[in-house]
């Protein structure tokens, strides 16, 4: 008597382990390559004629043509990708170029504004009288008056914008402030207060 199928024990069923799989242009060459063997295998056998049949040859092709063009699309995505990439740094390449004509245009105008103020017409400005001194810098082009204002003495200046107009002092102090002092005249106007 033969025992139940059911009755007998069965082992556990414990699984392989899984190898990596390999990429798929490789299986499918790996698969027409068993399918062809396989093939002329059994046809040579047979005594038949040892060259595969029609189908077999086309998807064999099928999968050569298949992983050329798969290489070519990974190809035309990496190219694709490089090309965006080489786009945004020659977008930022053309910001930065920007920022630097901006820095240089402001830079301009500061070496303009700090060569206004000349050494001897600042000292003809700080041996005058506040009130005269304002009087003739409130009639004077905005920037000549704050560059002459930011190269006097802390002390001469402040005694000049007392006698000015409120909104002509406020105005050249806006001035001052946006272009800012020449380091030469910020470490005179420092030591000598």
């Amino acid at each position: 008597m033969t025992p139940c199928p059911a009755t007998s024990p069965t082992p556990p069923r414990t699984r392989p382990p899984r190898h990596p799989r390999p990429p798929f242009a490789r299986r499918v060459l790996l698969l027409g390559a068993i399918l062809a063997a396989g093939t002329f295998a059994a046809t040579a056998t047979r005594g038949q004629d040892a060259s595969p049949p029609d189908g077999l040859d086309t998807a064999l092709a099928y999968c050569t043509n298949l992983a050329d063009e798969a290489s070519d699309a990974r190809f035309a995505r990496k190219a694709e990708t490089l090309k965006a990439l080489e786009d945004e740094v020659e977008m930022r390449l053309d910001a930065l170029e920007a920022k630097r004509a901006e820095y240089q245009t402001w830079l301009e105008r500061r070496e303009e504004f700090l060569d206004r103020a000349q050494d001897s017409l600042v000292s003809i400005y700080s041996g005058m009288r506040p009130d005269a001194a304002s009087a003739q810098l409130a009639v004077m082009d905005e920037f000549t008056a704050a560059a002459i204002v930011a190269s006097l003495k802390p002390r001469t200046a402040s005694a000049l914008l007392n006698e000015m107009e409120t909104e002509k002092a406020a105005r050249l102090a806006t001035i001052m402030a946006t272009l800012g002092r020449g380091k030469d005249s910020a470490g005179k106007n420092g030591r000598d207060a």
